[in-house]
């Protein structure tokens, strides 16, 4: 009986948090992003490297002058539009799961000891903080390539380091609050370790904003790993990126601008998608907003 109480009560949260506009859409445009991603080599008409020179700066298929072949037309070296853009979104979608679980890893795990140990262990980390978010976040994390060079590896890697900041600061201010609470007070009372305390207590209070952090960080990380490729620091010119293609086709913006529009509307749509589910997690998760939506 018990268990059969557990699994209604979690059916009914599942159904409570779907139930928000914003998480259902996030939901089905992040579903058919992973989709896309994950089913490229079977969703894409042709080669996204193959070069066909006798058909350079093909408009789209609609248009006149455009082939079925290719239905978002071909670059100026002849390769399909459609079929890189499909292929772009594997980097964008392995940057964005893989640097955001690195930068909540680390942001998170920092933040808790910070947090609730306090002390000279807190104005340290916080120093370095400070001092971290001192420089840019896109000029650092350039500066970072230029010295691990390129590689969809050192991109997550750049990341990461530049990023984790935002984490921390957010979760140790919830921390600060989680770690006053009567039920972490009542933990120590009876016995419990420090690490129980955190793990058992501080942690579950503090992992709806880590959710909906960990699903802001994902966009971020796309628009990165955009701008990274885009001046040539992230993957190398035979792997296709957004960012890349971005870079081919703003010297025919105005003779070809299919070549533009289509990365960016790629990377806007799964920016749009991960925000869209990060918002409406941060309006269901947090009971203060609950709370004030329903007053």
């Amino acid at each position: 009986m018990t268990a059969i109480a557990i699994n209604l009560v979690r059916d009914a949260a599942f159904a409570r948090i779907f139930r928000h506009p914003k998480v259902l859409v996030g939901s089905m445009l992040v579903l058919i992003f992973v989709f896309v991603a994950v089913f490229a080599p079977w969703l894409a008409p042709n080669d996204p490297n193959a070069q066909d020179l006798m058909s350079t700066v093909l408009p789209p298929a609609w248009s006149a002058g455009g082939m079925a072949q290719y239905p978002l037309g071909t670059d100026a070296l002849g390769r399909c539009v459609l079929s890189r853009l499909i292929f772009g979104s594997r980097v964008a979608l392995l940057v964005a799961v893989v640097a955001a679980t690195g930068t909540m890893l680390l942001g998170t795990v920092l933040a808790i000891l910070a947090g609730y140990i306090g002390g000279w262990f807190d104005r340290f980390v916080s120093a370095i903080v400070v001092l971290w978010m001192a420089f840019p976040p896109v000029v650092f994390s350039m500066m970072l390539m230029v010295g691990l060079g390129t590689g969809i590896t050192n991109v997550i890697l750049a990341i990461v380091l530049v990023d984790w900041t935002r984490f921390y600061r957010v979760v140790r201010a919830e921390v600060l609050v989680a770690r006053q609470r009567e039920y972490v007070y009542a933990a120590r009372l009876l016995g419990f370790s420090h690490w129980r305390v955190m793990t058992h207590e501080v942690l579950p209070s503090v992992m709806p904003l880590i959710i909906t952090l960990f699903s802001l960080e994902m966009g971020i990380a796309i628009v990165v790993e955009a701008i990274l490729s885009f001046v040539g620091l992230s993957v190398p010119s035979n792997v296709v990126a957004w960012g890349v293609m971005l870079a081919d086709g703003r010297d025919q913006i105005y003779q070809a601008s299919w070549n533009l529009l289509a990365p960016v509307c790629g990377i806007v749509f799964a920016v749009l998608a991960f925000n869209l589910l990060s918002d409406g997690l941060r309006v269901v998760l947090d009971p203060r907003l609950k709370q004030r939506g329903s007053d």
